[in-house]
């Protein structure tokens, strides 16, 4: 049950992460409750169980849900993915602005508040905007980037870009930027329906990138906001280390086909293959298994 003509609905989508989404949700309480003014916004949670497997994920996050008014809960049968799973959060969402919420985020004192007061006062210039986020040990997470460019893909492969800033960075002031990351994302659901939600071909990765990139052809504005703050503890509902390196390429491959030229696409093969062959011989010298498995099927992957 939620909450009837609520200013914002808060979407959660839980894989397999049953402490980790409590976590959340208990922040997301206590940030409310902590920070209640009259400019808090009223709220619902839309919290979607992606056919979790794993630690009676569904059952736990269905008896939260019935102690909480405000609170939608759906149990899914299958996994649809993130992005799909996302669409379908919005399309239950009874409020005007849509907060996409990671399960794997913790909310810090009034970020929400924050990042909803802002956004309120800039929706007509500023159409997605996100927060700083923070790794477990409180250090700034990149979570701005500029789109994927050859060359922008080449320092993500070859450079460690995120380290120079060169692909992803954490900016210190509001800055308007390509994209920002899908941990969290604040948008009026307006914005987000006409720009046609996540594309639902991607099971996961790349789906933030792909909705900004469609939002920006459209003249939207996507802005980085420091003020708001929260942790994002990452990766938690991927399976192992060579899920998300596989993901991340097939997530590359997605975008260009979608967006760029056939020859953009042959270069990007290259750098992919490239870099996998590169570290499989890497694996093989030094005698690693993972390295040479994982590059392995990367490889593959780049080909597909």
């Amino acid at each position: 049950m939620a909450a009837k003509n609520p200013d914002l609905s808060i979407v959660i989508v839980s894989f397999n992460t049953r402490k980790i989404t409590h976590q959340c949700l208990e922040s997301i309480y206590k940030s409310f409750r902590s920070y209640k003014s009259k400019d808090s916004p009223s709220f619902e949670i839309i919290l979607i169980d992606n056919a979790s497997t794993k630690d009676d994920s569904a059952i736990h996050l269905a008896d939260y849900a019935q102690k909480h008014k405000n609170i939608m809960f759906v149990a899914n049968k299958t996994n649809l993915g993130f992005g799909p799973a996302n669409n379908q959060g919005v399309k239950l969402a009874n409020g005007n602005y849509i907060l996409l919420l990671n399960s794997d985020t913790i909310i810090l004192k009034d970020a929400i508040h924050k990042l909803f007061s802002f956004y309120r006062k800039n929706e007509h210039t500023k159409h997605f905007i996100g927060p700083k986020l923070f790794n477990k040990d409180m250090t700034p997470q990149p979570s701005a980037a500029p789109f994927y460019s050859l060359p922008v893909i080449f320092g993500a492969l070859f450079l460690k870009g995120d380290y120079w800033s060169l692909t992803r960075f954490s900016p210190k002031t509001l800055q308007k930027v390509d994209w920002i990351a899908g941990a969290c994302i604040m948008t009026k659901k307006e914005y987000f329906v006409k720009v046609g939600g996540f594309d639902e071909t991607v099971f996961m990765y790349m789906e933030e990138v792909d909705l900004l990139y469609r939002a920006k052809k459209m003249h939207m504005n996507t802005f980085f906001y420091p003020k708001a703050k929260m942790v994002h503890l990452g990766s938690a509902s991927s399976n192992g280390r060579t899920f998300p390196i596989l993901q991340v390429y097939r997530g590359f491959l997605f975008f260009y086909k979608k967006h760029h030229s056939k020859s953009a696409l042959f270069f990007l093969r290259f750098l992919l293959r490239l870099k996998a062959g590169l570290t499989w011989f890497l694996g093989f010298v030094i005698n690693n298994n993972y390295l040479k498995h994982t590059y392995e099927e990367a490889f593959q992957v780049a080909g597909q």
